[in-house]
Protein backbone atom coordinates (compact mmCIF):
# COMPACT_ATOMS: atom_id res chain seq x y z
CA UNK A 1 0.00 0.00 0.00
CA UNK A 2 1.59 3.34 -0.91
CA UNK A 3 2.02 6.42 1.60
CA UNK A 4 -0.75 8.15 -0.69
CA UNK A 5 -3.17 4.98 0.46
CA UNK A 6 -2.72 5.20 3.76
CA UNK A 7 -3.31 8.77 4.76
CA UNK A 8 -6.87 9.25 5.84
CA UNK A 9 -9.38 10.95 3.42
CA UNK A 10 -9.12 14.43 5.32
CA UNK A 11 -5.63 14.69 4.66
CA UNK A 12 -5.76 14.01 0.97
CA UNK A 13 -8.61 16.86 0.65
CA UNK A 14 -7.13 19.67 -1.47
CA UNK A 15 -7.81 23.45 -1.26
CA UNK A 16 -11.04 24.31 -2.90
CA UNK A 17 -9.52 27.42 -4.61
CA UNK A 18 -6.98 27.67 -7.01
CA UNK A 19 -5.06 30.58 -8.64
CA UNK A 20 -2.04 31.51 -11.35
CA UNK A 21 1.81 30.30 -10.16
CA UNK A 22 0.35 27.97 -7.51
CA UNK A 23 2.50 25.40 -9.67
CA UNK A 24 5.19 27.16 -10.59
CA UNK A 25 6.12 27.79 -6.92
CA UNK A 26 9.62 26.84 -5.62
CA UNK A 27 9.99 24.94 -2.19
CA UNK A 28 12.58 24.19 -0.43
CA UNK A 29 12.17 20.90 1.83
CA UNK A 30 13.48 19.39 4.90
CA UNK A 31 15.22 22.55 5.41
CA UNK A 32 16.47 21.35 9.36
CA UNK A 33 15.79 23.14 12.73
CA UNK A 34 16.50 22.61 16.31
CA UNK A 35 13.34 20.80 18.05
CA UNK A 36 12.87 21.83 21.89
CA UNK A 37 13.93 18.63 23.24
CA UNK A 38 17.00 19.11 21.33
CA UNK A 39 16.19 17.00 18.36
CA UNK A 40 15.83 17.51 14.70
CA UNK A 41 13.00 18.63 13.14
CA UNK A 42 12.51 19.96 9.29
CA UNK A 43 10.21 22.65 7.35
CA UNK A 44 9.90 22.98 3.77
CA UNK A 45 10.48 26.44 2.45
CA UNK A 46 7.57 27.48 -0.60
CA UNK A 47 8.86 30.60 -2.02
CA UNK A 48 6.73 32.66 -4.64
CA UNK A 49 7.44 32.01 -8.64
CA UNK A 50 8.79 35.64 -9.47
CA UNK A 51 11.25 36.04 -6.32
CA UNK A 52 13.07 39.13 -7.05
CA UNK A 53 16.29 41.38 -5.44
CA UNK A 54 14.45 41.50 -2.05
CA UNK A 55 13.48 39.05 0.40
CA UNK A 56 9.83 38.15 0.56
CA UNK A 57 7.63 38.01 3.70
CA UNK A 58 7.07 34.55 5.36
CA UNK A 59 3.92 32.69 6.61
CA UNK A 60 4.29 30.40 9.40
CA UNK A 61 2.09 27.88 9.19
CA UNK A 62 1.18 27.48 13.26
CA UNK A 63 0.76 23.52 14.29
CA UNK A 64 -1.08 22.46 17.54
CA UNK A 65 -0.57 18.82 17.37
CA UNK A 66 2.14 16.42 17.94
CA UNK A 67 3.30 14.43 14.10
CA UNK A 68 3.12 11.46 15.77
CA UNK A 69 -0.88 11.74 16.70
CA UNK A 70 -1.49 13.24 13.36
CA UNK A 71 -0.12 10.38 11.81
CA UNK A 72 -1.53 7.72 13.63
CA UNK A 73 -4.89 9.11 13.21
CA UNK A 74 -4.36 10.99 9.29
CA UNK A 75 -1.63 8.77 8.39
CA UNK A 76 0.83 11.61 7.88
CA UNK A 77 2.21 14.87 9.56
CA UNK A 78 0.44 17.86 9.43
CA UNK A 79 2.64 19.76 6.68
CA UNK A 80 2.13 16.70 4.11
CA UNK A 81 -1.76 17.07 4.30
CA UNK A 82 -2.46 18.36 1.00
CA UNK A 83 -4.73 21.35 2.44
CA UNK A 84 -0.92 22.64 4.09
CA UNK A 85 1.01 22.21 1.11
CA UNK A 86 -2.36 23.79 -1.60
CA UNK A 87 -2.13 27.14 1.58
CA UNK A 88 1.36 27.36 1.25
CA UNK A 89 1.27 26.95 -2.54
CA UNK A 90 -1.34 29.62 -2.88
CA UNK A 91 0.72 32.01 -0.22
CA UNK A 92 3.87 31.41 -1.97
CA UNK A 93 1.73 32.10 -5.50
CA UNK A 94 0.72 35.74 -3.58
CA UNK A 95 4.51 36.80 -3.52
CA UNK A 96 4.92 35.57 0.40
CA UNK A 97 7.39 32.43 1.63
CA UNK A 98 4.98 29.83 3.15
CA UNK A 99 6.76 27.81 6.06
CA UNK A 100 5.57 24.21 7.08
CA UNK A 101 7.35 21.93 9.45
CA UNK A 102 7.23 18.86 11.50
CA UNK A 103 7.03 18.70 15.25
CA UNK A 104 8.01 16.22 17.99
CA UNK A 105 6.92 16.37 21.68
CA UNK A 106 6.14 19.92 22.33
CA UNK A 107 4.12 21.33 19.44
CA UNK A 108 4.17 24.80 21.61
CA UNK A 109 8.22 24.97 22.39
CA UNK A 110 8.21 23.51 18.71
CA UNK A 111 6.56 26.64 17.44
CA UNK A 112 8.86 28.96 18.65
CA UNK A 113 12.12 27.10 18.02
CA UNK A 114 10.43 26.97 13.94
CA UNK A 115 10.25 30.93 14.29
CA UNK A 116 13.29 31.15 16.17
CA UNK A 117 15.52 29.85 13.50
CA UNK A 118 13.63 31.75 10.42
CA UNK A 119 14.76 35.08 12.46
CA UNK A 120 18.43 33.51 12.78
CA UNK A 121 18.76 32.17 9.12
CA UNK A 122 16.57 34.85 7.47
CA UNK A 123 19.39 35.34 4.92
CA UNK A 124 20.30 32.25 3.79
CA UNK A 125 16.55 30.96 3.89
CA UNK A 126 15.63 33.76 1.29
CA UNK A 127 13.36 35.69 3.53
CA UNK A 128 12.82 39.37 5.08
CA UNK A 129 13.16 38.47 9.39
CA UNK A 130 11.46 41.48 9.79
CA UNK A 131 8.22 40.50 8.44
CA UNK A 132 7.03 37.60 9.56
CA UNK A 133 3.46 36.49 9.40
CA UNK A 134 1.19 33.51 10.82
CA UNK A 135 -1.67 31.39 9.32
CA UNK A 136 -3.49 28.40 11.54
CA UNK A 137 -6.39 26.91 11.57
CA UNK A 138 -9.47 24.61 13.60
CA UNK A 139 -7.09 22.89 16.50
CA UNK A 140 -3.94 24.43 15.65
CA UNK A 141 -5.64 27.82 16.41
CA UNK A 142 -4.94 27.99 20.31
CA UNK A 143 -1.05 27.37 19.60
CA UNK A 144 -0.68 30.41 17.03
CA UNK A 145 -2.18 32.78 19.48
CA UNK A 146 -0.33 31.84 22.04
CA UNK A 147 2.97 32.49 19.51
CA UNK A 148 1.07 36.01 19.34
CA UNK A 149 1.03 36.90 22.96
CA UNK A 150 4.82 35.10 23.29
CA UNK A 151 6.16 36.70 20.85
CA UNK A 152 4.88 40.60 20.57
CA UNK A 153 7.06 42.43 18.42
CA UNK A 154 8.40 40.03 16.01
CA UNK A 155 4.73 38.81 14.53
CA UNK A 156 3.40 41.50 11.67
CA UNK A 157 -0.17 39.56 11.59
CA UNK A 158 -2.23 36.27 11.71
CA UNK A 159 -4.99 34.48 9.72
CA UNK A 160 -7.27 32.33 11.50
CA UNK A 161 -9.83 30.19 10.00
CA UNK A 162 -12.65 28.38 12.06
CA UNK A 163 -10.48 28.01 14.98
CA UNK A 164 -10.62 27.14 18.78
CA UNK A 165 -9.99 31.01 20.22
CA UNK A 166 -9.61 31.41 23.95
CA UNK A 167 -11.39 30.23 26.95
CA UNK A 168 -13.08 33.45 27.93
CA UNK A 169 -15.38 34.62 30.49
CA UNK A 170 -14.98 31.42 32.80
CA UNK A 171 -15.52 29.03 29.69
CA UNK A 172 -13.96 26.17 28.82
CA UNK A 173 -14.73 24.93 25.56
CA UNK A 174 -10.75 25.24 24.27
CA UNK A 175 -10.13 23.23 27.15
CA UNK A 176 -12.58 20.71 26.65
CA UNK A 177 -11.63 20.50 23.12
CA UNK A 178 -8.04 20.19 23.90
CA UNK A 179 -8.58 17.08 25.70
CA UNK A 180 -11.04 15.56 22.76
CA UNK A 181 -8.85 16.03 20.36
CA UNK A 182 -5.50 16.47 21.83
CA UNK A 183 -4.23 19.79 19.98
CA UNK A 184 -2.29 21.64 22.62
CA UNK A 185 -3.94 24.80 24.88
CA UNK A 186 -1.08 27.07 26.05
CA UNK A 187 -1.43 29.24 28.75
CA UNK A 188 -3.85 28.97 32.15
CA UNK A 189 -5.45 32.17 31.91
CA UNK A 190 -5.49 33.46 28.49
CA UNK A 191 -6.62 36.79 27.94
CA UNK A 192 -7.13 39.01 24.67
CA UNK A 193 -5.28 41.73 26.24
CA UNK A 194 -2.15 39.96 26.09
CA UNK A 195 -1.89 39.97 22.28
CA UNK A 196 0.09 42.60 20.27
CA UNK A 197 -1.82 45.65 19.99
CA UNK A 198 0.09 46.09 16.27
CA UNK A 199 -0.71 42.65 14.70
CA UNK A 200 -3.17 42.51 12.92
CA UNK A 201 -5.98 39.05 13.04
CA UNK A 202 -8.04 38.02 10.28
CA UNK A 203 -10.43 35.56 11.31
CA UNK A 204 -12.61 33.27 9.01
CA UNK A 205 -15.83 31.85 10.71
CA UNK A 206 -17.81 28.92 9.55
CA UNK A 207 -21.97 29.50 10.63
CA UNK A 208 -22.47 25.77 10.50
CA UNK A 209 -19.23 24.40 12.05
CA UNK A 210 -20.32 21.19 14.08
CA UNK A 211 -17.48 21.35 16.68
CA UNK A 212 -18.66 21.49 20.10
CA UNK A 213 -18.00 24.93 21.57
CA UNK A 214 -15.53 26.56 18.67
CA UNK A 215 -17.85 29.27 17.37
CA UNK A 216 -18.97 30.11 21.00
CA UNK A 217 -15.36 30.58 21.61
CA UNK A 218 -14.87 32.92 18.15
CA UNK A 219 -17.70 34.94 19.28
CA UNK A 220 -16.34 35.74 22.78
CA UNK A 221 -12.98 36.35 21.26
CA UNK A 222 -14.17 39.00 18.47
CA UNK A 223 -16.20 40.56 21.41
CA UNK A 224 -13.48 41.01 23.06
CA UNK A 225 -11.27 42.42 20.70
CA UNK A 226 -13.73 44.85 19.56
CA UNK A 227 -14.19 46.07 23.08
CA UNK A 228 -10.50 46.29 23.47
CA UNK A 229 -10.37 48.44 20.06
CA UNK A 230 -7.92 45.55 18.52
CA UNK A 231 -6.76 45.43 14.41
CA UNK A 232 -9.29 42.53 13.40
CA UNK A 233 -11.37 41.41 10.63
CA UNK A 234 -13.71 39.08 10.63
CA UNK A 235 -15.56 36.79 7.81
CA UNK A 236 -18.52 34.99 8.84
CA UNK A 237 -20.03 32.01 6.22
CA UNK A 238 -23.51 31.48 7.39
CA UNK A 239 -23.64 28.11 5.89
CA UNK A 240 -20.28 26.77 5.83
CA UNK A 241 -19.15 24.16 7.99
CA UNK A 242 -15.78 23.02 9.84
CA UNK A 243 -12.91 23.17 7.15
CA UNK A 244 -14.87 24.81 4.53
CA UNK A 245 -11.99 26.09 2.36
CA UNK A 246 -10.96 22.29 1.71
CA UNK A 247 -15.53 20.87 2.08
CA UNK A 248 -17.70 23.79 1.14
CA UNK A 249 -16.73 23.60 -2.94
CA UNK A 250 -18.45 27.41 -3.39
CA UNK A 251 -17.52 30.45 -4.16
CA UNK A 252 -18.14 32.14 -0.52
CA UNK A 253 -15.08 29.46 0.35
CA UNK A 254 -12.56 30.80 -2.57
CA UNK A 255 -13.63 34.36 -1.56
CA UNK A 256 -12.95 34.21 1.87
CA UNK A 257 -9.47 32.60 0.85
CA UNK A 258 -8.89 35.22 -1.48
CA UNK A 259 -9.91 38.00 1.12
CA UNK A 260 -7.12 36.41 3.78
CA UNK A 261 -4.13 35.79 1.14
CA UNK A 262 -4.79 39.82 -0.01
CA UNK A 263 -5.20 40.29 3.93
CA UNK A 264 -1.61 38.52 4.63
CA UNK A 265 -0.06 40.49 1.49
CA UNK A 266 -1.14 43.73 2.25
CA UNK A 267 0.17 43.72 6.18
CA UNK A 268 3.16 42.16 5.39
CA UNK A 269 3.58 43.94 2.07
CA UNK A 270 5.95 46.95 4.18
CA UNK A 271 6.87 48.16 7.24
CA UNK A 272 5.79 50.88 8.81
Amino acid sequence: MSQEDRRHEIARKKVVYRMPGMDAVTVRRDEVFQAADGGALAMDLYHPPDRKSEAPPAVLFVVGYRDAGSQRILGCRAKEMESFIGWARLTAASGMTAVTYTTGADPVADARAALRHLGQRAGELGIDAARIGLWSCSGHVPNALSLLMEEKGSLKCAALFYGYMLDLDGTSAVAEGSRAFGFVNPGAEPSVADLPRDAPLFIARAGRDEMPGLNGTIDRFVAAALIGNLPVTVVNLPAAPHAFDILDDRESSREAIRQSLAFLRFHLSALD
